[in-house]
């Protein structure tokens, strides 16, 4: 797909040239502009309406494994070349190569927007979508004390040129709807939230029926209250489809990244090939479903993104690896290099993140727990790099006594490591659902999607007050 350039590219030759001179290796521009608008609505009266414009180069000049940023919101050759002559300050030295001549690559684009934010004339529609969910989550129960809820809808265009010839351009669409409902019962108080997004322009909206997600929200904060205190100790586990995979994500997903892998910080550097999870794991990482939410064209380097097989029957058969990984570990790349803007170095990064689906339904595995936990869906909790030991809440918890689903439960941590989480999962279901999510790291936060069928974990630390 052909996009216009964000940067005159005889500038950027000049540019690159000039890093190439001090010595460079390699060099890069990403060239960026954003758009960003958000409506916000608290206690049934729309609170905000915000929205902006940002643009900005960032310039990677590498020397051998170092890597050298800097960022700049002009596009004029002098600052450009300027910024380039202080980020080579200490390591210039004679010039070990040339550019390459531009190719300016197209690509097809694989998440066609039907209303983009460009031309948005949707401030209507999107206020009334929100005053809908609201009056849909008040009208479940008079317990529900407040509602908060938003639209969110950004476009992203890029531009890359590097000294290997690299010239490509992109354009992407994000569009993310929320809704959290607060109930209160005497002196107590629950939350029940949902937050869809994917690579969509406003017609996401068409896809996500407000009542559904406003009832969702405010079914979550009622289920809570009054709930039992949820037992603790090693206990079995059922965590449902969608952001149950957050704990794949957090605990596994960043371990086998490159940007971990090539300092030796996480537990599988070493261990492709090995079996490192119960032969019925699978898991992918991948930027190509349509309009997912993590999911790509090109990533922040220009290349085309793709499926990468991270774990196949248990084994450990991939990483994933942007440039520097790559050349760190001799890894081939995988197009994960992503980055939050012009303001970071790419790293590698998840994209799509998801245990494959297996041959179980939801009442398969429910039913050969005698005395366990159904974590129906996963909340935030804390991770430790480089072991992936990881202490998660869960949002909706549920009793399972004999086989069947019996009472909600209050309070359920879930408390271990990503490796053991692996070899503990002892059957998949047939329900893979995917969740969107913001992922932090070295070069920002990043839209990815979490997911998972519904998996048993055979055993599992569960903190709880009972």
């Amino acid at each position: 797909m052909n996009h216009p350039l964000l940067l005159d590219s005889e500038v950027a030759g000049a540019v690159l040239d000039h890093a190439l001179a001090l010595g460079a290796d390699f060099a890069e521009l990403f060239i960026e502009r954003r758009r960003r608008s958000q409506i916000s609505l608290l206690s049934s009266q729309i609170e905000s309406i915000s929205g902006g414009l940002d643009f900005g180069i960032g310039i990677r000049l590498c020397y051998g494994h170092k890597v050298l940023y800097g960022y700049t919101n002009s596009r004029e050759r002098a600052e450009l070349l300027r910024i380039v002559t202080l980020l080579a300050a200490k390591d210039r030295r004679d010039p070990l190569t040339t550019r390459t001549a531009f190719n300016f690559l197209t690509h097809a684009d694989h998440h066609p927007v039907r209303q983009p934010l460009e031309r948005d004339r949707m401030l209507e529609a999107k206020i009334a979508y929100l005053h809908t969910l609201d009056r849909v989550a008040r009208a479940e129960s008079p317990l529900i004390s407040q509602f908060s809820g938003s639209t969110l809808g950004w476009e992203q265009e890029v531009s890359l040129f590097n000294s290997e010839g690299l010239q490509i351009s992109d354009r992407r669409h994000y569009n993310r709807l929320s809704a959290q409902a607060i109930a209160r019962k005497g002196g107590e108080q629950s939350i029940g939230s949902d937050s869809p997004g994917a690579l969509m322009g406003w017609e996401h909206s068409a896809l996500i029926d407000p009542q559904q997600l406003a009832q969702g929200a405010a079914r979550q904060a009622l289920i809570k209250l009054g709930a039992s205190p949820c037992p603790s100790g090693k206990l079995p586990v059922i965590m449902d489809n969608g952001f149950g995979g957050v704990i794949f994500h957090e605990a596994c997903g960043h371990l086998l990244e490159t940007t971990s892998v090539a300092k030796q910080a996480s537990v599988f550097h070493d261990k492709m090939g090995e079996l490192i999870a119960n032969p019925v794991v699978s898991a992918v990482d991948e930027g190509v479903t349509p309009h997912a939410w993590g999911s790509l064209n090109v990533d922040d380097e220009g290349m085309a993104t793709q499926r990468t097989q991270l774990i196949k029957e248990g084994v450990l058969t991939g990483f994933l690896a942007d440039r520097m990984g790559a050349l760190k570990t001799g890894y081939p790349r995988t197009g994960s290099g992503r980055r939050e803007s012009y303001k970071f170095a790419p790293a590698s990064r998840m994209r799509n993140t998801y245990i494959e689906a297996g041959p179980h339904s939801l009442e398969d595995m429910l039913a050969t727990v005698e005395y366990g936990i159904y974590a129906k869906k996963m909340g935030g909790g804390s991770v430790q790099p480089g072991t992936g030991e990881f202490n998660f809440n869960v949002q909706e918890a549920y009793l399972i006594e004999k086989g069947k689903v019996t009472r909600p439960l209050k309070s359920a941590t879930l408390i271990g490591t990503g490796p053991q989480v692996l070899k503990e999962i002892s059957m998949v279901g047939n329900n893979l659902a995917l969740a969107a999510g913001m992922c932090g790291s070295v070069s920002g936060s990043v839209p990815a999607s979490v997911g998972q069928p519904a998996i048993k974990v055979d055993s599992i630390l569960v903190g709880g007050n009972g």
